[in-house]
């Protein structure tokens, strides 16, 4: 049900002009993206915008704020469209893949750590009001979304949530989200099909002000290895969720062109 509900999110997204409903009355307007149609009505990519997201994934493109305006309509077309999927099919395949090879120990200290926004949670129907990452970050209007809890299950990812779960790997969710939301983001998790997690941690902001999510998250992964956890895996879709320290036995990156975190 909640794989159904993303992709109707994705073809709601699609389609010039319709409204997004959410189960608790409210609606979101979509933001209106035109298809790109060469001989046959097939979309054409705009190759510099695909170089692009290419040096995006690559990490050799950091520290940029927005997107390049051009490439709006590139980065929504691939972020609603079939290719964003299999993307994110093939790193959380591989993430499984990994995780079969592994001697789990039993004792209950194995652990994977999944980030949460475009991780587990996607925020693509806030993105399609907001353009796609070409607006500058608004806190207040993305604080707002995320109170509502919406955001649904990224299906990827939420397969290989639960196939490790099968295997004995016990899950710890670490987001850049600060503490205020432990509420919202814990009752929207559980509404999207992540049931059951080792533990939910969120940004004490008075600790971690002015400090980058490097040094934030390998200081919580520290924090987790000196509890006596063993972090078997690590997924997210920034690469300062799987650089730093203490970054676990094996990291995965998930794509993810609408924005960068330090």
């Amino acid at each position: 049900m909640k794989i159904l509900i993303f992709f109707v999110v994705i073809f709601l997204a699609t389609c010039d002009g319709n409204v997004l409903k959410h189960e608790h009355g409210s609606t979101n307007q979509i933001f209106p993206l035109q298809m790109k149609s060469g001989p046959g009505g097939h979309y054409i990519p705009d190759l510099s915008c695909a170089s692009w997201r290419v040096g995006v994934e690559a990490h050799n493109i950091i520290n940029w704020k927005t997107i390049p305006k051009e490439c709006e309509k590139y980065v929504g077309n691939y972020m609603l469209g079939a290719q964003y999927r299999a993307d994110s099919k093939y790193v959380n395949r591989e993430g499984y893949y990994y995780a079969k090879t592994l001697n789990i120990s039993g004792d209950g200290k194995d652990i994977w750590v999944f980030d949460i926004d475009e991780t587990t949670l996607s925020n693509l129907p806030y993105y399609a009001k907001h353009g796609f990452g070409v607006e500058p970050y608004n806190e207040v209007a993305f604080n707002e979304w995320v109170e509502v809890g919406a955001a649904p299950a990224l299906p990827e990812s939420q397969k290989l949530y639960n196939k490790l779960l099968s295997l004995g790997i016990k899950i710890v969710f670490l987001t850049g989200r600060p503490l205020k939301q432990k509420n919202s983001t814990a009752t929207n998790l559980k509404n999207a099909g992540y049931h059951t997690w080792e533990k939910l941690i969120l940004k004490d902001t008075t600790k971690y002000h002015g400090k980058t999510a490097v040094t934030y998250k390998s200081s919580e992964r520290k924090k987790l290895e000196k509890e006596g956890y063993r972090i078997v895996g690590n997924i997210g879709d920034q690469w300062s969720d799987i650089l730093g320290t203490n970054i676990g036995q094996r990291t995965f990156k998930l794509p993810d062109p609408l924005y960068y975190i330090s």
